[in-house]
Order: C-alpha cells, then sequence, then structure tokens
C-alpha cells in the first residue's frame, strides 16, 4: 500500500516536474501551447511554497525511489451557500499525477481517499476535478459523476 504524507517545502521542485510531466501527458496547444515557455515552472513553485501553508490546500505526496512517485493537491475554495450548495464550500482536486515507473501501483487511488477524507472532514459540499481519459475510469470508480453544469472557460 502507498504511503501517503503532505508535501513539505523540500518537495517543490518535484511537484513541479509532475505538474509538467502532467501537461506532457495531456498534450495539446491547451495544455502546452507552443509560445510558452517555462518561465511558468517558477512561479508554479513559487506558488506551490505558498500555498504548502494554507489550510484551504493540501498536497499530498508518495515517495518514489529516486524522488516523488505520485501527488495531488485538493483546494477548497468559498463560494455563496444555495440550495445545491449548502454551505457554499466547493473542493477541487488538480494535478493527480503518478510518474511513469511508478503507475499501476494504487498511488493515485491512495492519494485520492486521502483527499477525500480530508474534504469531508472540512464539510465540502462538493468536489469537482477534470479527468484525464487514463484517469476517468479510478474517478468514477470513487463515486464522481458527470457534472451538471457545461463546462465553459474563457481567457483573457
Amino acid at each position: 500500500m502507498s504511503r501517503v504524507r503532505q508535501a513539505a517545502e523540500d518537495d517543490v521542485a518535484e511537484l513541479v516536474r509532475l505538474r509538467a510531466l502532467l501537461f506532457e501527458t495531456l498534450g495539446g496547444d491547451f495544455f502546452n501551447p507552443s509560445s510558452v515557455d517555462d518561465d511558468w515552472r517558477h512561479t508554479l513553485a513559487a506558488v506551490l511554497k505558498e500555498q504548502l501553508a494554507s489550510d484551504a490546500v493540501r498536497i499530498l505526496v508518495v515517495d518514489g525511489n529516486n524522488g516523488l512517485a505520485a501527488c495531488g493537491i485538493g483546494t477548497i475554495e468559498q463560494r455563496l451557500p444555495g440550495p445545491h450548495l449548502r454551505n457554499g464550500r466547493i473542493g477541487h482536486v488538480i494535478g493527480v499525477v503518478t510518474d511513469p515507473a511508478n503507475r499501476r501501483r494504487g498511488h493515485s487511488r491512495t492519494i485520492m481517499h486521502s483527499l477525500l477524507d480530508w474534504f469531508r472532514e472540512r464539510e465540502v459540499a462538493r468536489v469537482d476535478l477534470y479527468a484525464s481519459s487514463d484517469g476517468e475510469p479510478l474517478y468514477r470508480a470513487l463515486g464522481f459523476v458527470d457534472h451538471p453544469d457545461p463546462s465553459l472557460c474563457w481567457r483573457p
């Protein structure tokens, strides 16, 4: 079984590496714009360092033999409550990724169980995520269903 722990500042370089791997895996110009340089990695490292201390963010990792085997991030956002969102707290699962050399060992599943427990403890009303085609079967097995709202985005 995978041993999950909360990330520390020493893990930031590996978290950046895994996040870059996620974007490479997803492919396409949306996730890997041809015009982008590597400055985003430095910005990501700075943001991750800040987020490690946040009560609204949980960054979980599994150690591998040479660096991190896997990681996953959960965030909680406070929105306005409503009949479909009783307390207004929405959880987001961001960037669950496993290094290719460590796949098919249950790391992502263990990270997800830990994140879902964390969301439950904080009485999150709903948890959202975007699934890759590889990750979708795991998320559906954990009880995730199609979102009732259309997913749209706008980029200024």
